[in-house]
């Protein structure tokens, strides 16, 4: 066993199946954008059906349909015939995966899903079957072996299945005009949802929880408005509550460098003018950027008149998950 050559193994195994996805690219026809155009103007859901390997399959390809904007589930053809069945109804497309086409748990359930008028679009490697000549659409997969030397164990058949999978999810997707945005719906729970759906209004400290000063406030008492609020920083604004500038913790070092008297000055005359703000609404993770590209700890938060509206620091976006 020591001898045996496992990485001769491993690249005849991925030569033979991607000579299989070669052949499904150079086949690809119009039954492909028809499968597509009735996927698309489905009134229900997509239903997955497949057993065995065929079956892990047809669960990932629902699970890619599902979250791209295509809602499906997968049903289990043998439960089907024991009550789940109950889960099609006529609005719906069923799409069934079997690389022989005459996979029996299938067959079982191919007349009464004609009887309820749900289309069929069948994925085989036999279009001759009884699978595809009962379907509406089939989509052929060009399967001469598997990887397995002994031709049994499902590889390429397989591979040729989720790669078409994908194909008809990404199709769809496209067509669909399905965002980044619409993505982050599906998948609330991830970074890419995070980075996509939290807004600066959603983590930013607002209200008295906001630290500001005024232009006229004497720079010990604008360091005691930095410290309660443990942001870093101070926002300085007008009696309206416009922003007229900022004042970090770098510019205290600034400060203190010039032997200035915190007591009697004004913070107008040490503060940074401006500062770096976003609008509300804005995503959380453009927040992010900018501190990062600007080598900030923290981010004044405005609103569409130029007035204060929040706050927020690098801890911020660290605890909601941004980074």
């Amino acid at each position: 066993m020591s001898t045996f050559n496992f990485l001769a193994a491993g690249l005849r195994t991925i030569e033979i199946e991607q000579a299989t996805l070669s052949a499904l690219l150079n086949q690809l026809n119009s039954s492909f954008s028809e499968a597509c155009q009735l996927l698309l103007s489905c009134e229900g859901r997509v239903i997955v059906t497949g057993m065995g390997k065929s079956g892990h399959i047809g669960n990932k390809i629902a699970a890619t349909l599902a979250s791209t904007g295509t809602p499906a589930f997968f049903v289990h053809p043998g439960e089907a015939s024991h009550g789940d069945l109950g889960m099609f109804t006529g609005k719906d497309v069923v799409l069934a995966l079997s690389n022989s086409g005459e996979t029996a748990e299938v067959i079982t359930i191919l007349p009464l899903i004609k009887r309820m008028g749900a289309p069929l679009i069948s994925m085989t490697s036999n279009p001759e079957s009884t699978l595809s000549r009962f379907a509406d659409i089939n989509l052929h997969l060009p399967v001469e072996r598997e990887a397995c030397p002994h031709n049994l164990a499902p590889t390429s058949s397989t591979t040729a299945q989720l790669v078409m999978g994908d194909a008809l999810a990404i199709a769809l997707l496209e067509a669909r005009g399905f965002s980044p945005e619409d993505f982050a719906f599906s998948h609330p729970g991830g970074s890419l949802g995070r980075q996509l759906l939290l807004r600066v209004d959603d983590i930013m400290h607002s209200g008295e929880d906001i630290p500001r000063v005024s232009l006229h406030t004497p720079i010990h008492e604008a360091l005691l408005e930095v410290t309660q609020k443990r942001l870093g920083m101070t926002a300085v604004t007008n009696d309206q509550g416009e922003l007229l500038g900022i004042f970090t913790d770098g510019d205290l070092r600034r400060t203190l460098d010039l032997s200035i008297d915190l007591k009697n000055t004004p913070i107008a005359e040490v503060m940074t003018p401006g500062g770096t703000t976003l609008k509300t609404g804005s995503l959380a993770a453009e927040a992010l950027k900018i501190m990062q590209e600007r080598k900030i700890n923290a981010l004044l938060i405005t609103d569409a008149d130029g007035k204060l509206a929040g706050a927020l620091n690098m801890h911020d976006l660290l605890k909601a998950g941004v980074i």
